[in-house]
């Protein structure tokens, strides 16, 4: 085994939290982060998270199931907080007794928090402001994820090197946070983790793992873009607070504009009232990422990528992934 001692030692307390070797988190990718990926990156030493989205109960408890079978190291599972059936969920975790849950997508309701703690597991959460996350911190959360607006998928509106400076100096003496958005090599790991940061996330650079099972030509669509094909969807109306995503300019992300305009209308009418309006842009979301990551459809999906989308050029082993970033975060501290 290589050994990576100044980075593992910055990494020890994230390390010891996930109970991995690494401090590496997969951000959850709906569609992507599946069973396969998950597997494969627990198994490489760092943390797997199940996205389980638009799931069923039924659906996550299958994948739970599938995981299980490929890896007994440890993995997460990724919770949308507006997901109706948030509590049947939980539940579902409970019954596998997941370690470590990710609440993703908004505060989590009064309850879930406490609900998961209730079977021994940790709780992840994000926060968008440091009052925010002390917070959370009070109510039980037990790490914290702060992710800029490089990121693929849903975003908010700061970058990650701004999140960085302020919230580490305030949180990260006292708390467990990882930072994500836009990391796509180590020696950028290698400087949060100097500013304090007990570990990263990463999405857009493991979406195209030899183990993900994202369509062919959705792999393709990330080694052809750089970093500026990668662009955040635009928000029609500002009474449909739509948390905005990053996707691959395409047919797809003008649609979505579309699909905006639509709701909206509903909105008007009152035929939906604003919690309806934003889970049908949540299902408009989920239909057009699968159409992309499984079907292939890269024109009208959505082909959701980070701003380091130009840093993926080729398919690669997940576990070349992780030592890669290891090494380069290595030769970083070993330089300073």
């Amino acid at each position: 085994m290589t050994s990576y001692p100044k980075t593992s030692a910055l990494m020890a307390r994230g390390a010891a939290f996930l109970g991995t070797e690494y401090a590496i988190l997969c951000g959850a990718m709906s569609w992507v982060s599946e069973r396969n990926l998950v597997a494969a990156i627990s198994n490489a030493g760092g943390f797997g998270v199940i996205a389980c989205g638009a799931m069923t109960p039924e659906l996550l408890d299958a994948e739970i199931t599938g995981t299980k079978a490929l890896t007994d190291k440890p993995f997460g599972v990724n919770l949308i907080t507006m997901h109706p059936a948030l509590f049947d969920l939980i539940a579902v975790c409970a019954k596998h007794n997941v370690g470590h849950v990710v609440l993703a997508g908004g505060i989590p309701p009064k309850g879930s928090v406490e609900a998961i703690k209730a079977f021994g597991a940790k709780v992840i959460v994000f926060a968008p402001t440091i009052a925010l996350a002390k917070k959370l911190f009070r109510s039980g959360a037990d790490a914290l994820v702060i992710e800029g607006s490089e990121a693929g998928g849903h975003i908010g509106p700061v970058s990650t090197s701004v999140l960085a400076q302020e919230f580490l100096p305030a949180l990260a003496q006292d708390h467990i946070v990882f930072v994500a958005g836009g990391i796509g090599r180590g020696e950028a790991m290698a400087g949060y983790l100097e500013m304090g940061a007990c570990g990263v996330q990463l999405g857009t650079r493991f979406a195209c793992a030899s183990e993900s099972i994202a369509h062919p030509a959705f792999k393709q669509a990330f080694f052809r873009a750089n970093a500026r094909d990668a662009i955040a969807s635009v928000q029609v109306d500002p009474r449909l607070p739509v948390i905005p995503v990053r996707a691959l300019k395409n047919k797809g992300t003008e649609e979505f504009t579309a699909k905006q305009v639509e709701v909206a209308k509903l909105l008007d009418e009152g035929a939906v009232d604003m919690g309806q309006a934003q889970l049908q842009i949540e299902h408009f979301w989920a239909g057009a990422l699968r159409r992309s990551v499984i079907d292939g459809d890269v024109e009208r999906g959505s082909v959701m990528a980070g701003q380091s989308v130009g840093m993926v050029t080729k398919e690669e082993p997940v576990a070349d992934i992780i030592a890669q970033l290891m090494q380069e975060s290595e030769e970083a501290l070993s330089r300073r």
